[in-house]
C-alpha cells in the first residue's frame, strides 16, 4: 500500500478489508453478466429481472441492518453480514434455474447491502481520534485500486471464457468477502446502542425529516456516478466525433485522479460548515462539467475529445469535493448511538442510483441531448445550493449536539 495510504490500528484495518472486498466486486461487476448469459443461459431480460428484484431489496436493507449493528454491535454484525455475503456469492455457483438465481440474487443483495450499512457505523464507533474524513478518502481511494485490479482479474476470466474461468472468480469474490470479515474482527469490539427511551421509535431516522432531505439531496448529487460508466458511452457514440476508445481513457483517468488527489482534496473538509460549502463547490463545477459535455455535441474528433477531456476532469473534481461533504454532513449530523440505521438511510442513496440512476440519465441525456445536460447541471447546483440550509434545519433539530451524538471530526 502507498505511504501516503498507511495508516495505523483501526484506520489500516478498515483500508486492508475496503481494498481486499473491493477486488472481489471488481471481479463481479466485470463477469458476472457474461457468466450468467453465457454461461448459465439466461437471457438478457431474465438478468435484469432477477438483479432489479435483488436491487429493490438492497434499498430497503440498509437502515434495518444499520438498525441491527447499533443494537448487536457494529464489528460482529458487520463480519456476520460479510460471511452471509460471501456464502450467497459461492450459491451463484449452483444456480442453473432462474427463480432460483432471483432468490439467490435477492439474498445476496441484501447481505451486501446490510454489510455495507453496518460497516458505516463500525467505521465512526473504532476511529476513536483519527480523523474519520481522512479515512473515507483513503477507504474510497484503495477502493478504486481494489476494484480496478479486480477488473483486471475478471478480464483474464474473459479471456479464457470458460465456466471454470468463471466460477473461479466466483469463488474469489466470496473468499474476498469472508476475508474481510475476518479482518475486521482485529478492531476493537464495539459497545451495543443503550436500550431506547420508552416511546421513542424503534427506527427513528424514519421519522427524522430533516435528516432524510439531507439523505436525498445526496442521492440526487449522487447522478454524477452513472456519467462516465453509462451515459458517456453512448454520448460519445451517438452524438459526438470522438473515438470510442475515449470511454476508456476518461474511465482511466477519474481512477488516477480519485487515487491521487481524493485525500488531498478532503483536507480541511472536516466540519460541517466547510462540508456545506463543498457542496456548493460541488454543484457549481457539476454545472460546468454539464455545460461542457453539452459543449462537445456534434463537434468533430479533435474538438470532441477535447471538450470532453476538460468535461471528464471537471466531473471528478466536483464527485471527490461532494463525496468529502457527505461524510462529513452523514456522519455529524446522526445521532451516536444510532449510527447504524442513519448511515443505513443515508447510503440508500448509492443503491438507488445504482437502479434508477442509468435509465433516468440516459432518458434525460442521451435521447435529449444537449438540453438534458444543462437541465441535469441544473439539478447539480440545486443540490448543492440547498445542501446548505437543509443542514441548518437538521441543527436546528438537535437539541444538545454533543447528546445528539456529532461525531468529532478532527483535521487531517
Amino acid at each position: 500500500m502507498k505511504a501516503g495510504l498507511i495508516e495505523k490500528g483501526p484506520g489500516r484495518t478498515l483500508l486492508l478489508g475496503a481494498l481486499v472486498n473491493s477486488v472481489g466486486s471488481g471481479v463481479m461487476l466485470t463477469v458476472s453478466a457474461l457468466y450468467f448469459t453465457r454461461i448459465v443461459g439466461f437471457t438478457p431480460s431474465q438478468l435484469g429481472l432477477g438483479l432489479s428484484v435483488a436491487g429493490i431489496a438492497g434499498l430497503f436493507a440498509g437502515v434495518p441492518f444499520g438498525h441491527l449493528a447499533d443494537r448487536r454491535g457494529a464489528r460482529g454484525t458487520t463480519t456476520l453480514l460479510l460471511l452471509l455475503a460471501g456464502a450467497a456469492t459461492v450459491a451463484y455457483l449452483a444456480t442453473e434455474s432462474f427463480p432460483l438465481f432471483v432468490l439467490v440474487a435477492f439474498f445476496y443483495a441484501v447481505f451486501e447491502r446490510g454489510a455495507h450499512a453496518a460497516r458505516q457505523a463500525l467505521i465512526p464507533a473504532v476511529l476513536g481520534g483519527e480523523s474519520l474524513v481522512r479515512v473515507r478518502a483513503k477507504i474510497r481511494v484503495v477502493t478504486n485500486i481494489g476494484t480496478s485490479l479486480g477488473a483486471a482479474l475478471g478480464g483474464l476470466a474473459l479471456l479464457w471464457d470458460t465456466r471454470a474461468a468463471y466460477q473461479l472468480t466466483f469463488a474469489l469474490d466470496a473468499l474476498t468477502f469472508v476475508t474481510c470479515g475476518l479482518l475486521f474482527l482485529r478492531l476493537p469490539a464495539v459497545p451495543r446502542a443503550p436500550e431506547r427511551a420508552p416511546g421513542e421509535p424503534r427506527l427513528a431516522v424514519l421519522r427524522d425529516r430533516p435528516y432524510a432531505l439531507l439523505a436525498l439531496i445526496n442521492m440526487v448529487m449522487l447522478l454524477h456516478v452513472p456519467i462516465l460508466r453509462v451515459v458517456i458511452p453512448l454520448w460519445i457514440a451517438l452524438h459526438t466525433g470522438a473515438p470510442r476508445w475515449l470511454t476508456a481513457v476518461l474511465l482511466l483517468v477519474n481512477t488516477l485522479a480519485v487515487v491521487a488527489f481524493q485525500v488531498r482534496v478532503t483536507r480541511g473538509i472536516d466540519t460541517l460548515e466547510p462540508a456545506v460549502r463543498a457542496f456548493r463547490v460541488a454543484g457549481v463545477v457539476l454545472l460546468a462539467c454539464c455545460a461542457v459535455f453539452a459543449l462537445s455535441a456534434g463537434r468533430g474528433a479533435v474538438t470532441a475529445t477535447a471538450a470532453l477531456v476538460v468535461a471528464a476532469g471537471l466531473h471528478v473534481y466536483g464527485e471527490m469535493v461532494q463525496s468529502a461533504g457527505s461524510w462529513v454532513i452523514g456522519y455529524e449530523l446522526a445521532p451516536a448511538e444510532k449510527q447504524g440505521q442513519y448511515q443505513g438511510l443515508f447510503n440508500t442513496g448509492v443503491a438507488a442510483v445504482q437502479m434508477f440512476g442509468p435509465v433516468s440519465l440516459t432518458l434525460l441525456v442521451v435521447d435529449w441531448g444537449a438540453p438534458g445536460w444543462l437541465v441535469l447541471g441544473a439539478v447539480f447546483l440545486a443540490g448543492g445550493l440547498l445542501m446548505g440550509p437543509a443542514v441548518r434545519w437538521a441543527e436546528s433539530r438537535r437539541p444538545d449536539p454533543a447528546a445528539a451524538g456529532a461525531t468529532p471530526l478532527t483535521t487531517a
